[in-house]
């Protein structure tokens, strides 16, 4: 995909920042030419002193495997966790690739434009996110609409965070006997390393210190236990699946869809990884009285930033 009116030859970045890592991707004549993971940019959850140091280190990567200077980018879109969700920090984010970049040609945007950017090529339709969080974005004639994106506090329902945190929950619940023990409680018991179940106390809150990636992680267990025949692990991802849909279901809604008309939908996210999980969304979006067109994703979210940092480059030369 070239961008209409992007100028050949010409390099452009994407920056998909996310919960535990941020992947980096320069493109040029719409081929990819460079990558690079670094580590997370979420502000809220590392602290806004990490942002510039780790944009820094990861374009200045990314840079050297392609063999250009930041200065080289033609323009760039930084896609950030958690941004617009702190009013006040917008501003001293928005300013930070500037500073890193050494030019003015580029824009920021909420992480999930990424994915929405390169799932669906950039084309009309909702794109759901189910990775450490999770959270929903679409658009549809000129109009945008997001749903979801909450924080684990608040929300974050159908996300890896989510479903550990089920998985925790229900752990507890079997271990007490509120619930009949089935493999997830060995599982995590296993995963967590302990033989008394009180210790999970321990490991969660003052060993891991209630670190939102190191229980995401434990997502992974919750997937194993369902796939071993575990019904409460089961329950857990189908509901996940099933909050998912909502999301989609929400961004259909607030951009006034024409009924009747399908709708594009498509996904990103490590939760999406787990094929009981992907099932059981597909399932839920076909019971949505929405008619949703479910579709692979097109590109991954970084590239889908650099694509979509070439139709802004092409929008503005057009004024």
């Amino acid at each position: 995909m070239v961008a209409a009116g992007a100028s050949a030859g010409e390099v452009y970045l994407g920056v998909d920042g996310g919960g535990t890592k941020t992947a980096y991707c320069l493109i040029s004549d719409g081929v990819p030419i460079a990558h690079f993971r670094g580590e997370s940019i979420h502000y809220l959850t590392r602290g806004m002193h990490v942002v510039e140091p780790a944009l820094r280190l990861g374009i200045g990567e990314v840079c050297s495997v392609a063999g250009i200077e930041p200065g080289d980018i033609a323009h760039a879109f930084i896609g950030i966790p958690a941004l617009g969700e702190v009013r006040d920090a917008i501003a001293v984010l928005e300013a930070i690739p500037g500073r890193v970049l050494g030019h003015d040609r580029y824009a920021c945007g909420n992480d999930v434009v990424c994915g929405w950017a390169g799932s669906l090529g950039g084309a009309d339709g909702v794109h759901v996110v189910s990775g450490t969080g999770s959270i929903s974005y679409g658009q549809y004639a000129g109009q945008d609409a997001r749903a979801g994106g909450w924080g684990e506090l608040l929300g974050d329902e159908g996300s890896g965070y989510w479903v550990a945190r089920q998985g925790l929950n229900a752990f507890t619940r079997m271990s007490d006997g509120r619930l009949p023990r089935g493999p997830l409680h060995e599982r995590v018991a296993a995963e967590l390393g302990i033989d008394d179940d009180f210790d999970v106390v321990d490991v969660v809150l003052n060993q891991w210190g209630e670190e939102r990636a190191r229980i995401a992680a434990l997502s992974v267990t919750v997937v194993a236990a369902a796939e071993a025949g575990d019904p409460v692990a089961a329950q857990i991802l189908q509901a996940a699946a099933q909050e998912l849909a909502r999301l989609a279901d929400a961004i259909a809604a607030r951009l006034d869809w024409p009924a009747g008309d399908q709708v594009p939908v498509s996904y990103s996210g490590g939760m999406f990884n787990a094929t009981r999980l992907f099932d059981e969304f597909a399932a839920a979006l076909a019971a949505s009285p929405i008619a949703y067109d479910l579709r692979t994703p097109a590109y991954p979210p970084d590239e889908g930033a650099a694509h979509y940092a070439a139709r802004l480059a092409a929008r503005t030369a057009r004024g």
